[in-house]
């Protein structure tokens, strides 16, 4: 808020022209409505209700919605709406032409269907109640009722209304009821007094009270229509007399309907003429050829908010008051062609024209034209010197206004200066003056006026192309140029500032001194400013500024900088101003007046073409008009717009929204549609909304009118919604809405619990079966460690440790002999054959524990080394044989089939006492090794469940599960033992390792993913 700027209330101001005002209309023609609009109202929640003569109508500033009125409840009488009124308790009284209809809480309709007569008239008196004028032709009744919560009392004959119909209904500042019909009656229960009975008579019977309206100051207004035609009356003080307001039809208006608005000016709508606005005892006139949509007025109604509704027979109709007021041929121009605007000290407005001098006075218009005494027909620059004298150029010349006479200034050889474009005075009271000879070279001279003869000339080349004028409030004045060069020129000598603007686009278009010996300029590229010997500082967008471009420009009395700019007319508090001086790169607060406010800035070519009058009001031209700002005057709405929730669109399903409303499960989109009721200026009004429960922040949708969402989980949410009115103030409760997303039979609760537990589940058992996979495998890693221990010792004890024991006793026995060197001789040749078996011995034992991974991939080679290895405790005879082509083995499953063959060779020799070992190998499709002798065999209870405390037929089994691959043990006394293991080649083959790799990756290309291996 800037200082000296706005008051606290919004109205229409008494004090302009309807055609002033902001206008918007909406005619049934455009297809706004499906019949043409009757009567209006505003209910207490905000919404505007039009009434057609085809049905009811919302109205939020934005949309209009026809109504349809919920199932289960009551219709309307008719759809023909004939009146309508907003009670003080929220609801809407609806009077058609076949009855009477109450609407409460936009939900409920009770219509009154026991009364079929036509409802004309429904008022609220000031004790609340509600009363309708109506025709009672039928029932007799009377034609004035009171309605209660289902019935209507109704007065007539024994009342004391003689008639039995009424066609206008209102009630005084004394609580009188004025009913008019064929006469006009003033009633209270116990009293009535007619008026005009005699005079309206001769109306045969139709109606001839067409209209009443009851002043703030007691007055009755009533528009009668008979023979003789009585026009306007107004009953003040006890007394009827014609209303004749200048400018008005007299007894000829044919008013139809009237309204006091609160500033207490009365509204006259007519049949045929349009509407006029009669305040302080002047009227004003507004028709269709201003733009109404019908000169036949059906009714005026004002808002809330101050705003003036006008329903017509062709369509809508609103006023609204704007900042900025404009003054055009309408209002008093002489013509569209305003170039150059000057506030007298008098309070005169001066506005240089196409056509004249026009002057505004008292909010009256006259122009001074050449059969005034005006020495031209173009206006172009003013000025008013220190003595009051008006010096106006006109055409190629320059004169003089003093005491209703012009007198020309001419360059000393007698010719015409030019066109002028800027005037000032210095301090001298020398007259400067900026003359254009030739405006296609834009060549410009500089004059000076002395006891108004021309006393300097100057021009190029001591000064190019001026463009503006200021003076220097110590000496001297300032002149801004074409080429952006600021000159201050004091007695003769010159002082240049050069600016650059960083654009193509020159010349200093406007100046001002401030009393502090500062200087403002408006240029294309902002606004410049100079103080003291400092650089020139500019004020542009960087600023803050909408737009660059600064047309003209004025300081009011308060030291607010006002700029009228393509974007708008702009205010610069003072204050605000001092930051930009002190710190240029300061980013300003700023008030913006646009097209909705009334602005319509453009460039005028002369000066001044702005202008402060004495009663603190601005003056702007823009070379078709003038327009005006009252800084202490700028009705500012208190009123913050009152919001609602309209309609919930889910998966483009419409509901009716209500509290902790549920919307259906797997919803995509969600659009709410919401609105904030401010009929000021509609386009104004922004939004701001957050959905908790997934908005984290306040989004800012400007003034868009919903809110969208995709995807939003099941819960509970709840929709906030506030806005500003057009001067900013926030309605910061707003409305919300509560709400809830059912959600589908997997997203329940329920079902997450199935899933948590069944997962906890699947996490216990895949724990308790890799348990027992870890307790298995420990378990047979322990067996075979035992059982190779145990072998180990039974081999070291049956074996080695003997041949050692052995050793020993030849040795033992050599020495007891010691002296027979025969005897030691054969000793010690016998220990040498113990200790070479023990060495052949000891080395078995510790090839059975090497890993064959780290040899070849032979197994016949190998095989064939733990015979020779074994043949030290047998002497069988070893078959070998080997089928296929030999293969790449994985060299863990080779392993563990090496163990498992050499287990059986190792058996062979050892317990079979046969004289034959047979070991084969086959390769194909599959791995198969037989070891196989025609010893004793086996015991079948060992070969199926071992021996107590040997464990290598069960170490051969485990080897044979671990590795995929089966293992038979066939055994007799009479044929020996053989030992089969069969492998599958998927497990042994490295090739078919590499072959099912291979696969997988061509799998895992195909479906986009990377696959490793080691």
């Amino acid at each position: 808020m800037f200082c000296g700027l706005g008051t606290s209330a919004w109205a229409i101001d008494p004090s302009r022209r309807i055609s002033q005002y902001a206008h918007s209309s909406w005619r049934t023609q455009d297809g706004v409505f499906a019949s043409a609009p009757t009567v209006i109202a505003q209910t207490g929640d905000g919404y505007i209700w039009i009434g057609t003569q085809s049905g009811l109508l919302r109205f939020d500033g934005v949309r209009f919605v026809p109504w349809i009125f919920p199932e289960g409840s009551s219709h309307l009488p008719s759809q023909y709406i004939v009146a309508l009124m907003a009670a003080s308790d929220g609801s809407l009284w609806i009077g058609t032409t076949e009855g009477l209809a109450h609407l409460k809480n936009n939900a409920r309709l009770q219509s009154y269907s026991h009364s079929h007569a036509g409802i004309n008239e429904i008022i609220e008196d000031s004790d609340g109640r509600v009363w309708v004028a109506r025709y009672a032709i039928d029932d007799g009744k009377g034609p004035l009722c009171r309605a209660s919560d289902s019935d209507l009392e109704c007065y007539g004959k024994s009342d004391g209304i003689a008639t039995n119909y009424a066609t206008v209904l209102a009630q005084d500042s004394a609580k009188n009821f004025w009913v008019g019909t064929d006469a006009l009656y003033r009633w209270k229960p116990g009293s009535t007094t007619v008026y005009f009975s005699r005079e309206l008579s001769r109306s045969v019977g139709l109606p001839s009270v067409l209209a009443l309206a009851a002043g703030r100051d007691g007055a009755v207004y009533a528009g009668l229509w008979g023979s003789p035609k009585l026009g306007l009356q107004r009953f003040f003080q006890g007394n009827w007399r014609g209303y004749v307001v200048p400018g008005m039809n007299g007894p000829e208006l044919d008013a139809s309907e009237l309204f006091v608005d609160r500033n207490n000016s009365l509204w006259v709508g007519t049949r045929s003429q349009g509407i006029y606005r009669v305040s302080n005892g002047t009227s004003d006139h507004f028709r269709a050829e201003d733009g109404l949509t019908s000169n036949s007025i059906e009714q005026i109604y004002q808002d809330h908010e101050g705003n003036i509704w006008v329903t017509t027979s062709k369509g809508l109709d609103s006023f609204r008051d704007l900042p900025v007021a404009s003054f055009s041929i309408r209002e008093g121009l002489s013509s569209d062609g305003a170039v150059s605007v000057l506030s007298g000290r008098n309070g005169t407005i001066w506005i240089g024209n196409d056509g004249g001098l026009d002057s505004l006075h008292n909010g009256e218009f006259s122009t001074i034209r050449t059969h005034h005494g005006l020495p031209g027909e173009a206006v172009s620059a003013l000025f008013q010197d220190h003595a009051g004298r008006m010096w106006v150029g006109i055409d190629n010349s320059l004169a003089v206004y003093e005491n209703g006479t012009f007198s020309e200034i001419r360059r000393s050889d007698g010719g015409d200066l030019g066109i002028v474009t800027a005037l000032t005075e210095d301090t001298d009271q020398n007259i400067w003056a900026i003359v254009i000879t030739t405006v296609q070279k834009h060549s410009g001279r500089l004059f000076c006026i002395k006891n108004r003869r021309v006393v300097d000339e100057l021009g190029p080349p001591q000064i190019d192309v001026p463009l503006s004028l200021a003076s220097d409030p110590t000496d001297g004045i300032w002149v801004g140029l074409l080429s952006n060069d600021l000159l201050r020129w004091r007695r003769g000598q010159v002082q240049r500032y050069h600016f650059d603007p960083g654009t193509t686009q020159p010349g200093i278009f406007q100046l001002y001194a401030q009393s502090d010996g500062s200087i403002l300029g408006a240029t294309q590229s902002g606004l410049i400013g100079w103080h003291g010997e400092s650089q020139l500082l500019s004020l542009t967008t960087r600023n803050g500024l909408p737009c660059n471009r600064v047309f003209t420009f004025v300081e009011d009395k308060e030291g607010t900088l006002w700029l009228y700019a393509p974007c708008g007319l702009l205010a610069i508090a003072k204050d605000e101003l001092q930051k930009w001086w002190q710190r240029p790169e300061t980013v300003l607060k700023l008030k913006l007046f646009d097209v909705l406010d009334g602005a319509q800035p453009g460039a005028a070519p002369y000066r001044p073409a702005s202008s402060v009058s004495p009663d603190g009001r601005v003056w702007f031209v823009n070379s078709h008009i003038v327009q005006m700002v009252d800084p202490h005057h700028i009705a500012q709405n208190a009123l913050p717009p009152m919001l609602r929730i309209e309609d919930i669109v889910a998966d483009r399903r419409t509901y009716s929204p209500h509290q902790d409303m549920k919307l259906p499960a797997l919803m995509r989109d969600l659009e709410i549609d919401y609105t904030a009721l401010s009929f000021v200026m509609p386009q104004k009004v922004r939004f701001r909304y957050k959905l908790e429960g997934h908005d984290r922040d306040w989004q800012d949708p400007g003034t868009r009118r919903q809110a969208f969402y995709n995807d939003l989980r099941p819960g509970q949410y709840r929709f906030r919604v506030i806005a500003c009115n057009n001067d900013g103030l926030w309605n910061e409760t707003g409305a919300a809405l509560d709400f809830s997303i059912s959600p589908a039979w997997f997203q329940t609760k329920w079902f997450l619990v199935i899933c948590v537990l069944s997962g906890l589940l699947l996490i216990w058992a895949f724990f308790r079966l890799r348990m027992q996979q870890m307790q298995r495998s420990l378990s047979a890693r322990f067996n075979e460690r035992l059982a190779e221990r145990t072998r180990m010792a039974r081999e070291l004890h049956d074996t080695f440790l003997q041949t050692l024991q052995g050793s020993k006793l030849v040795a033992d026995d050599a020495l007891e002999k010691s002296s027979d060197p025969i005897h030691m001789q054969r000793a010690m040749e016998q220990l040498s054959a113990w200790l070479e078996r023990a060495i052949h011995e000891g080395r078995a034992a510790l090839n059975s524990l090497r890993t064959p991974t780290t040899q070849t991939n032979d197994l016949a080679e190998a095989f064939k080394r733990a015979t020779d290895e074994s043949r030290m405790q047998s002497r069988m005879q070893v078959s070998f044989s080997v089928t296929g082509h030999p293969k790449e083995m994985h060299p863990v499953v080779r392993d563990e089939i090496y163990r498992i063959g050499y287990e059986a060779i190792r058996n062979a020799y050892t317990h079979s006492n046969g004289n034959q070992l047979a070991v084969s190998l086959r390769y194909g499709k599959d791995l198969e090794v037989c070891v196989s002798d025609n010893g004793v065999g086996i015991d079948p209870t060992v070969a199926d469940h071992g021996k107590n405390g040997h464990f290598g037929l069960q170490g051969m089994r485990e080897r044979a599960a671990r590795i995929g691959g089966k293992l038979f043990i066939v055994s007799s006394p009479d044929s020996g033992t053989a030992v089969r293991i069969l492998v599958p080649g998927g497990i042994v083959f490295k090739k078919s390792h590499v072959t099912l790799l291979n696969k997988m990756k061509n799998v895992f290309g195909r479906m986009g993913r990377t696959f490793h291996a080691d």
